[in-house]
């Protein structure tokens, strides 16, 4: 098949036509105080997205690299209006830069007034100690160093997912696919504006599971898996749900789960040690945050209205009877209450997906599955948690999961309008995705 001639007339409009909504989106500028054109423009740049992908003959790798580093270029200067996470990037790479521990110090903390700044005054969550593992906090900390810090975290997330993206190419090449496939992520909106505009770290650890899965389906390289496997961890601690699958596939377990293990231990025992066990921060993030879980967000509701704190206790005050260890089964009264129920619900139905997810013989098809569960089983669903997902939705061209990463933008919308998001966003986001994915799962059988 041959490829598109950038110097073709014809060809140098339908990339300028690709340009548009993001020119849009760029003169938005605050798109959180005008969501609504934030979300036509979207909306446009997935219409758009739609009619590149059936381009015929499909673009080389060149000018599909070439397309996205421009579209995040374009982005690149927009303010982090709809999610103020790359403000406290940069603010744990201050304080690890200056010799604290961003583990034990939250930005609150009186040890560290001397660094606050104008940005300080932006953070949200002032009171919690970073979540963020050692390789992203050390980027953090190099983008710091620079005048100009968001800017320079944001050229380096740039980076990273045009790697990304060029092994996605190579990945949908290897398994017969072609290139083309690589553009529901490459030129997908959600991916550009999440990483060039509001700089999610989320692209850096999507860019390293690519690489192993990259390793293990194409190059069958153990060792190169393992590495990128501990590097994905270190971004962010996602992929780790997905270790006992790419132990299996890299046929040399013991090797690839040694130096995994090796580079992972020598990482975080900084991190872990003198916190004495799991760092606050994670405690924190792991018990109490919340927003738009698929299935949390009606599950704890339903325990809620059924009174599963009346049947909690009455369970507990029996057990108390029947052992006599009251001081025992006193500390379980901490749990009971219908939003843990359904986090502990959520947890055994996360270990029957994943093990699931596990058993399957390719790694892009693994992994997707992994992350899917990931998402469904979770309390806190924010839109760029589906750039986890979207590669392996190219490369498996499952709609249901396309159409979630295209539906995911709505949950801006209880955030910064009056419009709750129960239940009508929440049905508007997940209803396509669950109807879809209904009828492939009857169809295909996962």
């Amino acid at each position: 098949m041959s490829e598109v001639n950038l110097d073709s007339g014809m060809h140098r409009l339908r990339y300028l036509g690709l340009l548009l909504p993001y020119v849009g989106l760029l003169a938005t500028w605050d798109l959180a105080a005008n969501l609504g054109a934030t979300l036509f423009w979207f909306a446009l740049a997935l219409l758009l997205l739609g009619w590149a992908r059936r381009w015929r003959p499909v673009p080389s790798t060149l000018a599909i690299l070439v397309t996205a580093a421009a579209l995040r270029l374009l982005l690149l200067l927009l303010p982090p209006t709809l999610s103020g996470d790359v403000l406290r990037y940069v603010w744990d790479g201050k304080v690890a830069g200056a010799g604290f521990n961003p583990y034990e110090l939250a930005p609150a903390a009186p040890q560290l007034e001397p660094l606050r700044d104008d940005g300080w005054n932006d953070l949200d969550h002032r009171d919690v100690a970073t979540v963020y593992p050692p390789l992203a906090l050390t980027l953090f900390g190099l983008a710091s160093r620079f005048p100009l810090p968001v800017l320079a975290w944001k050229l380096i997330l740039i980076g990273a997912d045009l790697v990304g993206c060029l092994v996605l190419c190579r990945i949908a090449v290897a398994r017969g696919q072609g290139r083309g496939a690589a553009l529901w992520y490459a030129w997908n909106p959600l991916v550009v504006l999440e990483t060039a505009g509001m700089g999610h770290v989320d692209a850096l650890g999507v860019c390293l599971v690519l690489v192993v899965v990259w390793a293990l389906a194409v190059k069958r390289d153990a060792a190169t898996a393992a590495l990128a496997a501990a590097a994905a961890i270190l971004a962010k601690l996602v992929p780790l749900i997905m270790i006992p699958a790419w132990l299996r596939q890299s046929g040399r377990p013991w090797l690839f789960g040694g130096l995994a293990a090796v580079v992972l231990g020598f990482a975080f025992a900084p991190v872990f040690v003198p916190a004495g066990g799991v760092p606050s921060g994670y405690v924190r993030f792991g018990s109490s945050w919340e927003f738009n879980g698929p299935i949390y967000e009606p599950l704890w509701r339903v325990f809620d209205a059924a009174g599963s704190r009346a049947i909690g206790e009455s369970v507990l005050e029996r057990l108390k009877e029947r052992t006599g260890e009251h001081d025992y089964w006193n500390r379980f009264y901490l749990w009971n209450y219908p939003r843990m129920h359904a986090r502990l619900l959520l947890a055994v139905l996360l270990a029957v997906l994943l093990i699931r997810a596990w058993r399957r013989q390719e790694p892009e098809t693994a992994t997707g599955l992994g992350f899917e569960a990931m998402l469904l089983c979770s309390a806190t669903v924010y839109p760029w948690y589906l750039l986890w997902l979207l590669p392996f939705a190219a490369l498996e061209c499952r709609a249901a999961w396309l159409v979630l990463c295209g539906s995911a933008i709505l949950a801006y919308v209880p955030q910064f309008t009056d419009i709750p998001l129960m239940p009508w966003i929440f049905l508007a986001l997940w209803a396509p995705y669950a109807s879809i994915r209904l009828v492939e799962r009857r169809w295909s059988g996962s």
